[in-house]
C-alpha cells in the first residue's frame, strides 16, 4: 500500500509540459542530425590501447596521440587483457602445491589495477553488443572509428566456424537472434552485404526462416530500427506498471533483470517510436528476409521463431494474454490512460538512472533507456550525454577485438574471491603478498555501499546499506552472495595480524543486517532479493531464449556463500544477531539437503554447473560439521563428483548441462576450473581418498604455464539457464584455492 501511494505522489508531480517540450526538441533533434558512418580499419594498433580503473569505473582509451601514448605506457595487465607479449619471466618449476600457487600469485600480482581490484573480459552473450550499437545508431551517438573497428573485428571473430551466423552466446549454435542482430550491428559499422562473411551469414539467417523468425528481443530492435515493422512485436503495455502491488503478476514481483529490461522497453513499445529512415535501414529490408518486404505480413509473425531460439516456448497463457492485450485490451486503452502509465514507466526509469548515476542494472536496459531518455528528453539533454558516457563502462577490448560485457564488469566478487585464495593458501601474512592483499582490502572498503536507495520502496529496490554490488558501488545493486563472500574476504584480512582495520564493527553489522533479508520461506537464499513471486510466471515468460527468468529463486551457491559469511561472522563477533544468524542457517542447509539430485549432484545457476553447486554445497555442509564420514548428504555429494573424474584426474562439464540438467562432458576434454571446483568440493567435505584429490591437483599443477599462468579453456558461467558468460579469472582464483586447501590439510608435498 505504501507504494501504491508512493507511485501516485509521483504521477501527479510529474512535470508534464518540461517533457513535452523536450519531446518537440527530440522530434526536431531526429530531422537534422545524421549518423557518421566509421571508416574502418583491418586492426587498430594494440599498443595505443589502455585501461583506466577509475575507484573500480573501467573504461578503454585509445590513444592516437604520440606524446600521450608516451606519457601513458600500457601496463602489463593492459598487454595481458589485449593479448600482447606480457614478457614476464620463467618461473622456478613448481614441484608442490604451494610452490604453484605462489607462481600463480607471482603473476596474477600483475594483473591487480590501482585502486586495488582484479579486471576481466566478462563476455559470452552475443545480443548485448547489438542492443548498445543499435541505441547509439538511433540516437545519434557517435562510435569512433577506432571502437568500430574492433567491435567488427569480436563479431567476426565470434561467428559460427562452419555456417557463419551467431548464437545465442559464444560457444552456442547459431541463432535467428544472433545472426539477425549481429549481422545488423556488422552492416550498421560499415561492413559491406557483399562482403563473403556476410553473404554465409545472410544465408543461414534465410535457412532460418528471416528476421521474423527472430525471439521476441529481437523483434523489438530491429522494430526501433524500422527494419521490422511493431505490429510483429508481442505487446509490452506500460500499463502493467500501473496494477496494484498485491495483483500476483505484478511487475514488481518479476526477477529484477526481467522487470528492469521491460521497463522502459514498454515505454518504447507504447511510443511505437521509431528511427528516421535511412538508405541502409532501407536496405536491411531487403536483406534480412527471405520474402519481399512488401509482402511481409507482421502481424502473423508475431510467434514465428526459429527453432533453436525458442528454449521456452510461450505457454497458452501467455498467447492467451497476448490476444486478449491485441485485440481485446485496444478498445480500453484511452490517451489519458495510456499518458498515465507512460509518466510512471518515465519516473522509474529516472529513478533507475538516478541510483546507478545512468550505470544501470547491466548493459540491456542501459541502451534502452538512454533511449527512453532520448525519446522524451532529446539529444541533448544531461541524462541522454550522461548515458552515453557510461556505455563505456560496458565496453572491454580484447585479443579479438571489442566486446560489451554482462555488466560493467566483476570487480568486488573477483577481487573478495582472490583474497580468500590467498588466505586459504595461508601465505595472508607473507611480506610478499601484504601489499597486494591491502590493496585489496582498501578497495573494498571503498566499494562497500553505505546507504539504501533514497526512493527504495518506490522502486522496489532491496535493502542495500553495508552491501557490495557483483561490479562497483556506482551500479549499485546488492547482491546475497556478492556481500557475503566480500564480508568474508574483510573479516579474513582484519583479523590476520598486519592489516589495516578500515572497516568498524558497525559497517560490518550493516552488511549482515542485510545478508539476513534474503532468505526464501524454502530456507535458500536468492540472489538481488527474496523471491516475490509465484513460479508459476514462468508462464509469462516472453523472452523465449531464456529459462528461469520471470521471478528470482533460491540458489545453493548463494545460499552457501550466506551461510558461511554468516559462520565467519559469528566465530568473530558472538553477540550479534546470535539467534536469528543460527536459525537462519539451520534453515539454509535444511534447504541444500532438500534440493540435492538423488545422483547426489546440485544444479548450478551462475556456474557450470552440477561441479560449480556441488563445490558450493559440500561447503555448507561443511559448515555445520557435515562430511564425507557423517552425513549421507555430504558422501552423496561427493560420489557424485567422483563418479565424474575422467582418467587423467580431471573434470570437464559442458555448458549443455545447464541447458538440460544433466551432467554432459566438454567435448575438448578436462578443463583446470571445473577440476578446481571439483577438488574443493571433495576437500571441504574431508573426502577420504587422498590419491583421487592428488590426481586433479597434478592436472591443475600440469598446466600451470612457465611465467606462472594458467591459458583460458572453455567457458565457465551461466545465467538463466541457456546463457553462457566468461569469467576469466576464474583459471587464477580456483585453482589457488584449492591448491591452498590441500596444503593446509595435507601438508606441502611435493606432487609433480
Amino acid at each position: 500500500m505504501a507504494r501504491q501511494n508512493a507511485k501516485q505522489a509521483a504521477l501527479i508531480s510529474t512535470g508534464n509540459d518540461a517533457t513535452q517540450s523536450a519531446e518537440k526538441a527530440s522530434s526536431t533533434a531526429e530531422t537534422t542530425s545524421y549518423w557518421k558512418t566509421p571508416k574502418l580499419q583491418e586492426r587498430t594498433d594494440y599498443s595505443r590501447w589502455r585501461l583506466l580503473d577509475d575507484k573500480g569505473r573501467q573504461t578503454w582509451h585509445y590513444l592516437e596521440d604520440d606524446q600521450e601514448a608516451k606519457a601513458w605506457p600500457q601496463t602489463t595487465a593492459d598487454k595481458w587483457f589485449l593479448g600482447l607479449p606480457t614478457n614476464l619471466p620463467e618461473l622456478p618449476k613448481a614441484k608442490t602445491p604451494l610452490d604453484v600457487v605462489k607462481n600463480g600469485l607471482e603473476f596474477f600480482q600483475h594483473l591487480q589495477l590501482p585502486p586495488g581490484n582484479w579486471g576481466c573480459e566478462y563476455g559470452g552473450p552475443m545480443f548485448l553488443l547489438p542492443g548498445n550499437v543499435i541505441a547509439r545508431y538511433v540516437t545519434n551517438t557517435f562510435i569512433p572509428d577506432h571502437e568500430a573497428t574492433e567491435l567488427k573485428n569480436y563479431v567476426f571473430a565470434r561467428a559460427h566456424p562452419e555456417d557463419g551466423g551467431w548464437g545465442l552466446h559464444i560457444e552456442g549454435e547459431s541463432t535467428a537472434f544472433g545472426t539477425a542482430m549481429n549481422y545488423t550491428v556488422l552492416r550498421i559499422l560499415g561492413v559491406s552485404a557483399e562482403d563473403p562473411r556476410m553473404v554465409k551469414a545472410r544465408g543461414t539467417l534465410h535457412k532460418m526462416g528471416g528476421a521474423v523468425c527472430g525471439p521476441h528481443w529481437a523483434k523489438f530492435w530491429l522494430s526501433v530500427l524500422g527494419i521490422t515493422q511493431w505490429d510483429i512485436v508481442n505487446p509490452v503495455p506500460p500499463e502493467f506498471w500501473l496494477l496494484p502491488d498485491w495483483v500476483p503478476f505484478a511487475p514488481w514481483r518479476w526477477w529484477i533483470h526481467m522487470r528492469m529490461v521491460f521497463l522502459p522497453m514498454s515505454f518504447i513499445w507504447s511510443r511505437k517510436w521509431t528511427a528516421k529512415e535511412t538508405p541502409l535501414i532501407v536496405s536491411l529490408r531487403e536483406e534480412l528476409f527471405v520474402q519481399p518486404y512488401a509482402t511481409i505480413s507482421w502481424k502473423a509473425n508475431r510467434n514465428s521463431i526459429y527453432k533453436k531460439d525458442n528454449y521456452h516456448p510461450k505457454t497458452w497463457l501467455l498467447n492467451l494474454a497476448n490476444w486478449l492485450l491485441i485485440n481485446v485490451w485496444v478498445y480500453f486503452r484511452t490517451q489519458s490512460f495510456v499518458k498515465k502509465a507512460e509518466d510512471w514507466v518515465w519516473q522509474l526509469v529516472q529513478m533507475e538512472d538516478r541510483n546507478t548515476d545512468y550505470s544501470c542494472l547491466a548493459p540491456v536496459n542501459a541502451p534502452m533507456n538512454l533511449l527512453v531518455c532520448y525519446i522524451k528528453e532529446g539529444g541533448e539533454a544531461y541524462s541522454v550525454k550522461r548515458h552515453r558516457e557510461r556505455l563505456a563502462d560496458f565496453m572491454w577490448v580484447k585479443d579479438e577485438g571489442m566486446l560489451v560485457n554482462g555488466t560493467n564488469g566483476v570487480q568486488c566478487w573477483d577481487t573478495a574471491f582472490t583474497i580468500q585464495a590467498v588466505m586459504d593458501a595461508g601465505l595472508a601474512e607473507d611480506p610478499k603478498w601484504r601489499p597486494m592483499l591491502t590493496k585489496a582490502l582498501e578497495f573494498l572498503d571503498d566499494q562497500q555501499i553505505r546507504e539504501n536507495v533514497p526512493d527504495q520502496a518506490m522502486c522496489y529496490r532491496q535493502q542495500r546499506k553495508g552491501a557490495w554490488a557483483f561490479s562497483n558501488k556506482d551500479q549499485g545493486y546488492a547482491v546475497s552472495d556478492c556481500i557475503s563472500e566480500a564480508l568474508k574476504a574483510v573479516i579474513l584480512l582484519q583479523h590476520t595480524p598486519g592489516y589495516p582495520q578500515l572497516l568498524d564493527n558497525q559497517r560490518i553489522y550493516d552488511a549482515i543486517d542485510t545478508i539476513l533479508t534474503y532468505q526464501n520461506p524454502s530456507g535458500g537464499c536468492a540472489s538481488y532479493e527474496p523471491t516475490r513471486g509465484s513460479e508459476k510466471l514462468e508462464m509469462l515468460n516472453a523472452a523465449e531464449v531464456f529459462g528461469r527468468i520471470m521471478i528470482e529463486y533460491d540458489y545453493p551457491e548463494c545460499t552457501t556463500a550466506v551461510v558461511t559469511a554468516l559462520s565467519l561472522f559469528t566465530k568473530h563477533y558472538p553477540e550479534y544477531r546470535s539467534a536469528e544468524i543460527k536459525a537462519f542457517k539451520a534453515r539454509a542447509v535444511q534447504y541444500i539437503r532438500d534440493t540435492q539430485y538423488p545422483h547426489g549432484g546440485w544444479y548450478g545457476s551462475w556456474g557450470i554447473c552440477f561441479t560449480y553447486a556441488g563445490m558450493f554445497a559440500l561447503e555448507s555442509l561443511a559448515s555445520i560439521g557435515e562430511y564425507y564420514e557423517n552425513s549421507e548428504f555430504s558422501r552423496k555429494g561427493c560420489d557424485f563428483l567422483i563418479s565424474k573424474q575422467r582418467e587423467d584426474g580431471g573434470w570437464s562439464e559442458s555448458y549443455r548441462a545447464c541447458e538440460t540438467a544433466t551432467y554432459v562432458e566438454h567435448p575438448s576434454g578436462s578443463q583446470v576450473v571445473m577440476t578446481a571446483w571439483a577438488i574443493i568440493g571433495l576437500l571441504e567435505a574431508r573426502y577420504p581418498d587422498r590419491k583421487r584429490i592428488e590426481k586433479g591437483l597434478k592436472l591443475i599443477m600440469s598446466r600451470q604455464q612457465a611465467n606462472g599462468e594458467w591459458l583460458q579453456e572453455a567457458i565457465e558461467g551461466v545465467f538463466n539457464k541457456s546463457c553462457m558468460i566468461s569469467y576469466p579469472n576464474y583459471k587464477f582464483i580456483f585453482p589457488m584455492m584449492a591448491l591452498g586447501k590441500y596444503a593446509r590439510r595435507y601438508g606441502d608435498e611435493v606432487l609433480l
